[in-house]
């Protein structure tokens, strides 16, 4: 790949830029390629960690990804943005890899929840013999607390404990989303989901983390 020295227009802006970028690639632009990598390797390592057992591993996983990219830019017919492209590859590399060390994710968590998972405990909402059925008897707590607590060391780290414990798809789904900023419309074509299901799988685990988050800050509040 040859270094073809022009100023980068990444983060892309616009199809015509990706266009512009695509093209580029194809011609051997290295730095435009040491861009992309720099900009989405973060992202694709903590992506990679949601489907094997070691940091190890997970930046073989990226390094196959950069090279399935490579291979792949000729036969890339950009219907999907380039960047779903290649989140659709790690995924893929990924998934592979983790069947090898036999840590692979049933099929079926790939997909909605069961119909009959409830998003939040039922224990939460009044009964029918009671004066308000299905109405909150445990309403969500508002979280009137200082900014700074809501932002602390320790409230992250138990968000982040709440979506590791998730079920994959519904770990996947927030980590894209709430984490790394992605839009519903990436999200979708990088994990192959239609959007009810994807809409379905983030409102149940905001709910499990919501609800975790919850139990904390209760805890906390008693203990002051």
């Amino acid at each position: 790949m040859r270094s073809v020295q022009r100023g980068l227009k990444l983060p892309l802006g616009s199809p015509q830029d990706e266009r512009e970028l695509v093209a580029r690639l194809r011609a051997g632009d290295e730095a435009a390629f040491a861009t992309l990598v720099q900009m989405y390797s973060p992202a694709l390592l903590r992506l990679a960690r949601m489907y094997v057992s070691t940091r190890t591993v997970a930046e073989e996983v990226v390094q196959e990804t950069w090279l399935g990219v490579l291979r792949g830019l000729d036969r890339f017919e950009q219907r999907s943005s380039l960047k779903t492209w290649i989140f659709r590859i790690l995924v893929n590399t990924a998934k592979t890899r983790g069947q090898r060390e036999a840590r692979t994710i049933p099929f079926s968590s790939t997909g909605p929840a069961p119909e009959d998972e409830p998003s939040v405990d039922p224990d939460r909402f009044q009964s029918a013999d009671q004066r308000w059925p299905g109405h909150w008897a445990l309403a969500p707590t508002r979280w009137q607390t200082p900014e700074e607590r809501l932002v602390s060391a320790e409230t992250l780290r138990v968000i982040l404990k709440a979506i590791d414990e998730l079920a994959p798809a519904q770990r996947e789904v927030i980590t894209l989303r709430d984490i790394e900023g992605w839009s519903s419309e990436d999200v979708r074509n990088a994990l192959e989901l239609s959007e009810t299901n994807q809409r379905v799988i983030l409102h149940r685990a905001r709910s499990k983390v919501r609800a975790a988050l919850e139990d904390y800050l209760g805890e906390t509040e008693s203990k002051a």
